[in-house]
């Protein structure tokens, strides 16, 4: 599986790798432990894969979907669930990927407890620090990506331009060209 990493942030990347959430059949990125590994490698959390097992996908899942929920409460204005802070806090108070120098320049090697790890702390350090003020989710209503929106005027409507924005950007067009009124993204938490 190739992953993408369109949000701007590790932890919300993580987030992302289930698409569509709000959709009648959500899009699972992390399907297998081999999903997982490909993951923490394209991600950048690790140079090797840190060898998932099955209990390793059931931790990053449940990492995951409580960094969500937390996301999602920020984004509403709401506290985060108590249980979702538990789940985050229990994983980044594990030890993170390691970096190391060698000769030929840095590399990075993890267990699987140790790149939720990294991933768990990235989450806090986001929904813990200034930057959890630039949270916005995708425009695009199939969208639940959230990303971090540093453009200038925080005008950014999209996950990212060369998906979410060209679909939205021709729907709009072909609106116009029927003489409908051009579409407008719903913006959660803007």
């Amino acid at each position: 599986m190739e992953h993408t990493f369109p949000c701007g942030h590790l932890a919300l990347d993580f987030a992302g790798t289930l698409k569509a959430r709000r959709t009648a059949v959500p899009r699972e990125a992390l399907r297998t432990p081999r999903d997982l590994d490909a993951w923490f490698t394209g991600s950048g959390v690790a140079d090797r894969a840190p060898g998932c097992g099955p209990a390793d996908l059931a931790a990053a899942v449940a990492l995951r979907e409580a960094g969500y929920a937390l996301v999602r409460a920020r984004l509403l204005g709401e506290p985060g669930p108590t249980a979702a802070i538990g789940v985050l806090n229990a994983a980044a108070a594990r030890p993170p990927a390691v970096p190391r120098l060698g000769r030929r320049g840095r590399t990075v090697s993890a267990t699987p407890e140790q790149a939720l790890s990294t991933v768990a702390r990235a989450a806090v350090d986001l929904l813990g620090g200034p930057e959890a003020e630039l949270l916005r989710e995708c425009g695009r209503p199939e969208c639940t990506q959230v990303y971090l929106d540093t453009s200038r005027g925080a005008r950014r409507e999209w996950c990212a331009m060369a998906t979410c924005g060209n679909k939205m950007k021709a729907l709009a067009h072909r609106a116009r060209q029927r003489g409908n009124p051009p579409l407008s993204p719903a913006r959660l938490g803007a």
